[in-house]
């Protein structure tokens, strides 16, 4: 637990995401660079879009890379202006198949031969990805990463050695030969490890046991030789390029080089996890960034997430060497059109289909039915709302209603209110490291309240797993260099990517009926956390608030975050830089409230333990007029009085993680929250005006988040008409932002 002493609160920042499962899924500043790679205006736009699920045996296939390509086709299209005639998919379900001569075929025609000087060309791969033996290599491993084909075993014998995968040689030949600098690879694939990992599927193929590593395929390399015929290229110059760095444009990939890009199940679809990230955050870009800024903010987004999935991806990107490329929009090209969550895709009636690619992984579930969207055309001006009546995947159908049809298809549809399910429980999943006592750990995790246990079958979402340390998954946790392990045989908590929940482990030996006892105020507190998830809405609130994290003593650069209002209204930098900070720098929160009406302000924090902490308000004997910000003015937190002395201090420790702070401002009183959290202040003899924080416990979380979805429910109804058995959450009258803090020893 955190140590608090007098008005001074230390805060160890070690396992925050991964203990209560938070992240703000901000993919803002890494997608700036590949959003302006896409928004340029140029004589044409060439795509081709490539996904393979499907593999043969002993390969294992995938669930989620023909989403990815659907991902990227909308965005092309409704958000960067592409002609549909000009996007090319390949997949299990296109007429063109990913064979690898198919993808040969497709890149040579539909790319190269047509593009010209000034052209964006886009390429996409999601699928497995693998090494092979490099001819000519310039890594010290002597491997060249490779895309894999669906038909990947030369004489359809996978004990040959010998592959038909696609060479990074090749794709380096094909980009050089294109004749536009306007080019942008993205890849959802990685070659580090391969297989499952926890309730992940990872899109690479392990090297081959025993045997040595797989070898390219003769045709491979022949077909290499030809492209350097055609270019005339030399063996050596070819090498020297390789060198340098690619080719032309921008490579954007999912993961580093020794890292896992994850086949990832988002609600009832599967996506891979950078690409739906990605392409989310440009469509909810509400300015134009470069590159290297959306690129910050990806990175740090997918490393959020990979926080509290336990799977360590942390995307990157290539520019041309010497080229500024970085600081042109994602795509070289700049969207012409409004930041949005969704975009209709058929009208019948007054019945709408629409997609939902701007819709955050976190809030997904409030995207079932209820939500209202309100319907704009290409100038942001709204043209009516659309409630919702279901969603499947990210396809979502609801009902026209008030002001005019939108004119034509292609009108876009911007967050209003998002209807949080009242029933929503926390997803346990039994890791199969339970062995006998599995049966047990399911009866007894159903008859707690609010908990449902779900099969770990990389098909159901799971939150977290239950599960035993095992010898292995030491092993697996210690090459991500994480420190302070739980003993071997040990019961406790686990992400869904199976790294350990951080003090969730006891001592080897212990019952499973006394494991989950002594877990149940834990899975309580994960239980609030999900339940907060569902309404951070930073990149679609309409209200212009903003938050500034302040490092004191020159330890840090100040960052700020901000709502899609401020974004607007250009209160927040385009680019903002990762923040991280050292062990003991002290920290200040300043929340702007740039409305011209009153807000109401509540400051929290995630513990190192997983607690969920109240920074402000902290008057508890007024905590309403304590939470009012008025309009024009500033909040700090914690405030410094005429006693410093007695100054509560934010100060963060180590060891290295992570710690999130939230802001939720309100244009009307929270009552019922606020009253809630005056009750327990008071049941703990807080003092009036002490600022010491408030750590909730046991089921105060839950209660605490409960009475908060009930005040923005209430609020939300009193202005617009909503569907009963959800809880509303409006955009228009509540922002909650999140700031992600990495502690780096």
């Amino acid at each position: 637990m955190n140590k608090i002493k007098r008005r001074h609160f230390l805060q160890f920042t070690g396992s925050a995401l991964a203990s209560l499962g938070l992240s703000q899924l901000d993919i803002r500043r890494q997608g700036d660079r590949y959003a302006k790679v896409l928004a340029q205006d140029t004589p044409r736009k060439l795509a081709l879009l490539v996904g393979v699920n499907q593999y043969p045996s002993p390969i294992p296939s995938l669930q989620g890379c023909l989403t990815d390509v659907e991902l990227q086709y909308e965005l092309l299209v409704r958000r960067f202006g592409f002609n549909s005639n000009d996007i090319l998919k390949i997949t299990d379900e296109a007429e063109i198949k990913p064979t690898r001569q198919n993808i040969i075929d497709a890149f040579e025609n539909h790319l190269i031969k047509q593009a010209k000087p000034g052209d964006v060309v886009v390429f996409h791969y999601s699928g497995h990805g693998s090494r092979v033996i490099d001819p000519n290599p310039i890594d010290p491993d002597g491997l060249n990463g490779t895309m894999v084909p669906n038909n990947r075993y030369a004489e359809d014998n996978p004990d040959s050695g010998i592959v038909r995968d696609i060479m990074g040689r090749t794709l380096f030949l094909w980009m050089y030969a294109l004749q536009t600098e306007n080019t942008t690879v993205v890849l959802d694939s990685c070659y580090s490890g391969g297989g499952l990992r926890g309730n992940f599927v990872v899109r690479a193929l392990s090297s081959r046991q025993g045997s040595g590593d797989d070898r390219p395929s003769q045709e491979e390399l022949d077909y290499q030789q030809q492209w350097l015929s055609k270019l005339g290229l030399a063996a050596d110059k070819f090498q020297e390029l390789r060198r340098q760095g690619i080719a032309k444009g921008v490579a954007l990939g999912s993961a580093q080089r020794n890292q896992l890009a994850t086949d990832a199940p988002f609600s009832d679809f599967h996506a891979g996890a950078f690409t739906y990230l990605l392409t989310r955050y440009l469509w909810q870009q509400p300015v134009n960034q470069p590159l290297s800024s959306v690129f910050v903010n990806l990175a740090r987004s997918t490393k959020d997430v990979a926080e509290s999935s336990g799977i360590v991806q942390e995307p990157r990107y290539e520019v041309k060497p010497g080229s500024d490329r970085d600081q042109e929009p994602v795509y070289f090209l700049e969207s012409s059109t409004p930041s949005a969550e969704g975009a209709v895709r058929k009208i019948e009636g007054d019945q709408i289909e629409f997609w939902l690619g701007g819709v955050s992984a976190q809030s997904l579930d409030a995207f079932k039915q209820g939500a209202v969207f309100s319907l704009i055309n290409n100038e942001g001006q709204v043209q009516g709302q659309v409630e919702q009546t279901s969603r499947r995947g990210l396809i979502g159908k609801g009902t026209l209603r008030l002001l005019t049809r939108p004119s034509k298809l292609g009108s876009f549809l911007q967050e209003r209110v998002r209807g949080v399910p009242t029933d929503l429980k926390l997803r346990v999943g039994l890791d199969p490291s339970l062995g006998n006592d599995t049966q047990a750990a399911g009866t007894i995790l159903q008859s707690l309240s609010r908990m449902e246990v779900v099969p770990v079958n990389q098909q159901s979402v799971v939150d977290y797993l239950l599960g035993r340390m095992t010898r292995n998954y030491l092993q697996q946790a210690r090459k991500q260099g994480l420190n302070n392990l739980p003993s071997e045989g040990s019961l406790g908590l686990f992400t869904p990517g199976l790294n350990p929940v951080p003090d969730s482990f006891d001592q080897p030996g212990e019952s499973v009926q006394d494991a989950i006892a002594r877990l149940r105020p834990r899975l309580k507190m994960l239980l609030a956390g999900r339940l907060l998830r569902l309404i951070l809405n930073s990149d679609a609130s309409n209200l212009n608030v903003a938050m500034t994290v302040k490092p004191l003593g020159g330890r840090g650069i100040p960052n700020s975050y901000g709502s899609r209002g401020a974004q607007q209204a250009g209160i927040i930098a385009k680019t903002v830089s990762r923040m991280t900070l050292t062990p003991g720098t002290e920290i200040k929160v300043e929340v702007q409230n740039n409305e011209n009406r009153d807000l109401y302000i509540g400051v929290l924090v995630i513990g190192s333990g997983g607690e969920l902490v109240v920074l402000y308000p902290s008057d508890w004997n007024a905590p309403e007029e304590a939470a009012r910000v008025l309009a024009g003015k500033s909040l700090t937190v914690p405030p410094t009085t005429d006693k410093p002395e007695e100054d509560f201090h934010f100060i963060v420790n180590g060891p290295a993680g992570f710690l999130e702070l939230l802001v939720i401002a309100s244009t009307e009183s929270l009552r019922d929250v606020l009253k809630g959290l005056q009750t327990i202040a008071r049941g703990r003899g807080v003092e009036r005006r002490s600022g010491d924080p408030l750590i909730l416990q046991e089921d105060e979380p839950v209660k605490v988040m409960e009475d908060l979805l009930g005040d923005l429910d209430r609020n939300a109804r009193s202005t617009v008409t909503l569907t009963r058995g959800v809880r509303a959450v409006d955009t228009k009258q509540m922002a909650a932002l999140s700031a992600i803090i990495e502690v780096v020893d």
